[in-house]
This record gives C-alpha cells, structure tokens and sequence, in this order.
C-alpha cells in the first residue's frame, strides 16, 4: 500500500508562488506516472500537471507557462511549482501516483489534498 504526504498549499496573492511536494513511500514496486489534480467547489476533479518516470510532461492550457512540475525519483516526491498564481487557481490539490504493479492492474493512489488559495 502506497502512502502519499503532500505539503506546500496555503494562501497567496495574486502574482504570487508556491511549491507543493507531494512524497510516496511504501511501494515494493516502481512509481510510474505521478501528478497533480486540483477541484475547486462546484466543480469537477480536473489534471493540472503530470510527469512519467521518464521525465516526460503534461500540462493543462491553463497552467502551461505558470506551472512546472518535476520528479526525484530516488525519492519517489513529484513537485509543483505555481508561479504567477491568479484566482481561479484557487482548488484543493491532490497528488496521484500510479505504482507500477502489472499483477494488480497498475493501481494509483490519492494523496490527501492541500488547499491552495489566491486572494488579495
């Protein structure tokens, strides 16, 4: 069973930047794919950013330029960092690891969520 530790929400002004680190432990197994989903109220889960054990990226449109995610993989921790952060970031946060267990499917894993606010 994998366990995820997430860190770094909070509040912001607008412009301003944060870092979320998000640490899995507990894996027999290679960590794959990891990265940050984010739900703000009333609104569905949505991807922001994610990275393969390879280093290849994805982002969402709306972060594309603002946002840079990246991986240690010695220590099995994906990172977030959001700059230039505007309003309508403001979402719950959530990391998502997917462990690479061929036998049970690749199965992924939520972190806890982390509250990022951008208010003035």
């Amino acid at each position: 069973q994998v366990q995820l530790v997430e860190s770094g929400g909070g509040l912001v002004q607008p412009g301003g930047s944060l870092r979320l680190s998000c640490a899995a432990s507990g894996s027999r197994f290679t960590i794959g794919d990891m990265g940050w989903y984010r739900q703000a109220p009333g609104k569905q889960r949505e991807l922001v950013a994610s990275v393969t054990n390879g280093g290849a990226t994805n982002y969402a449109e709306s972060v594309k330029g603002r946002f840079t995610i990246s991986r240690e993989n010695a220590k099995n921790t994906v990172y977030l960092q959001m700059n230039s952060l505007k309003p309508e970031d403001t979402a719950v946060y959530y990391c998502n690891v997917v462990e690479l267990d061929a036998w049970r499917g690749w199965p992924n894993y939520w972190g806890q969520g982390t509250q990022v606010t951008v208010s003035s």
